[in-house]
């Protein structure tokens, strides 16, 4: 595996699950791949779980790790080209790419959506250009549209906790204070069309997902409808991703506390599971007493971030 970004490319869905459970069961089992190889972790925007969980996922593995975070120690780079740069912004990514590659064997990425243009955000320009500059494998720590580690650990919680063969899995958006990007939604919706689940989206009418991720999950706007019957139910808030109406693209269309998830909305599911990919802001997106109830699996679901970088990680010093 040369990187990671979709799901396509983890390949077979219950193989990589298998494969995240004998990793669950040993955690070191695979510590002759990474001896003398270094990752770098590359975050231009703050971290706590995809910081922790990579880290924690190459050492088991038996690499050495080397954290960079652009905005704390590193000169300011510019990422566009054609520019003049007589501003703040002291390096390239151009010559700052190839000389990050010089001095490892892996990269991942964490690279936010600036939420202002659509094309440049969807493009995923600046992952790119580790992808083709680095001469590295390159998988992404969240992106401008992607957050496939997460979406992999969300995964991998549903089907340790599910209690049916094909659970009914709501992605339901929840109101918010900030402007927050489409990148979790986005590839939560990817991988549960790739798994074994009933997908259901809910959210108000102007918040639709890009169609290449939702592919053919069914839509509703009525999220008690949607939440009925539910097995999982999954917050989470996005900014509008601008699909109908490209002016709205990363703003705030919506502040309707009617959608914050609490103890009604969940009766309304099959003693439905609460996941969200943290952090949460409580009592907007949902409410004290439902992430801190007994179906509650944030928790889980993020211990399991360690599990599906280990995987991932695991894959690509196996390519090399």
């Amino acid at each position: 595996m040369k990187s990671f970004i979709n799901v396509q490319d983890i390949g077979d869905i219950q193989k990589a699950l298998a494969e995240a459970q004998e990793i669950k069961n040993d955690r070191f089992k695979y510590q002759h791949l990474g001896k003398n190889k270094t990752l770098m972790m590359i975050f231009f925007n703050n971290s706590l779980r995809t910081r922790l969980s990579t880290q924690k996922a190459a050492m088991n593995l038996g690499m050495n790790v080397i954290v960079l975070d652009v905005n704390a120690g590193a000169w300011k780079l510019e990422t566009e080209r054609g520019v003049i740069m007589d501003g703040d912004k002291s390096e390239h990514l151009l010559e700052a790419i190839p000389v990050m590659g010089c001095y490892c064997d892996l990269i991942g990425v964490r690279s936010f959506a600036g939420l202002t243009d659509r094309e440049y955000d969807y493009a995923e320009t600046v992952l790119n250009q580790f992808i083709k500059y680095s001469g590295r494998p390159v998988f992404a720590m969240e992106t401008a549209t992607v957050h496939p580690l997460q979406a992999f650990a969300d995964l991998i919680t549903i089907e340790e906790h599910k209690t049916v063969e094909r659970p009914k899995v709501v992605l339901t958006w929840a109101p918010h204070c900030r402007a927050l990007p489409q990148a979790v939604p986005n590839s939560f919706a990817q991988w549960m069309n790739a798994a074994d689940v009933d997908l259901v989206i809910t959210h108000p009418e102007g918040y639709e997902l890009d169609p290449k991720f939702i592919g053919n999950a069914p839509v509703e706007y009525d999220q008690k409808k949607a939440f009925e019957g539910a097995d999982f139910i999954y917050a989470k808030n996005w900014s509008n991703p601008g699909v109908t109406n490209p002016a709205d693209y990363g703003k705030i269309t919506s502040k309707d506390m009617s959608w914050t998830v609490d103890t009604e909305h969940m009766s309304w599911t099959n003693n439905g599971k609460f996941l969200h990919c943290l952090p949460v802001r409580r009592n907007l997106i949902v409410t004290d007493d439902v992430i801190e109830s007994p179906n509650s699996l944030v928790i889980p679901e993020a211990a399991n971030r360690e599990i599906s970088c280990s995987v991932v990680i695991k894959r690509m010093l196996e390519a090399l």
